[in-house]
């Protein structure tokens, strides 16, 4: 499939003081085989060099900033931009592997049916002096892995503003009760970087959002019970 005929893929970076990361991230992002792609970076309300970063790259980066209103209204403001008939996430301090999207497109084309493709993930801390400890590649249901059409999105709706975390978990619930058929690659797309300020460090407090989580999709499946 050439450029010209190939589906526009909107890739989404919501970032948040995210500095020291956001390079590489962006990095990962264009060195992907696979063309045309648009990249929206939603600056959260950062308050380092964040979007003084991401801004020299130029097209097909674009910048978005708004007043900090967290993971889900970012993703959000990302989503209502995007031009593409499929759309990526990746969180600003994590990293694609170079065939991420190729080999995702290439499962969504060859079945209509399939609405999200996900992969296998590694997580990766790099110490001071270099050196880089991973893990074995997972399947991950985090948004960095996954691939999906914009008409899936379109028929779950919005990620939760309410979420501190959680909001991609409750976006899959809500997918799957409306029988999204999903396929996952036996290969890593996404190598997720474990460091200090990671989101779910950063929110620790917010954890009570999961139980959040969970208990809206059990209330859910009592409504449709009835």
């Amino acid at each position: 499939m050439s450029e010209d005929s190939a589906p526009l893929v909107s890739v989404v970076i919501p970032a948040y003081n995210a500095g020291p990361y956001i390079e590489e991230a962006l990095r990962s992002v264009l060195q992907q085989d696979y063309r045309p792609l648009e990249v929206i970076v939603v600056d959260d309300g950062s308050t380092d060099n964040t979007s003084g970063v991401a801004r020299p790259f130029g097209p097909p980066v674009r910048i978005l900033a708004q007043p900090h209103a967290g993971i889900g209204a970012a993703r959000n403001a990302g989503v209502a931009a995007a031009q593409g008939r499929f759309l990526a996430f990746l969180d600003a301090d994590d990293l694609w592997t170079p065939h991420k999207l190729s080999r995702q497109m290439s499962l969504l084309a060859d079945d209509e049916s399939l609405d999200l493709v996900f992969g296998q993930v590694i997580e990766f801390r790099r110490a001071a002096d270099g050196q880089v400890a991973e893990s074995p590649a997972v399947s991950g249901l985090v948004p960095g892995a996954a691939l999906m059409r914009r008409s899936l999105f379109d028929r779950v709706g919005w990620f939760r503003r309410d979420l501190r975390v959680g909001e991609f978990i409750d976006w899959c619930a809500r997918a799957r009760e409306l029988s999204m058929k999903s396929a996952v690659l036996p290969e890593p797309v996404l190598r997720r970087r474990i460091h200090g300020d990671n989101s779910g460090v950063r929110e620790r407090d917010a954890r009570p959002d999961y139980a959040r989580v969970v208990r809206a999709a059990l209330e859910r499946r009592r409504e449709r019970g009835r």
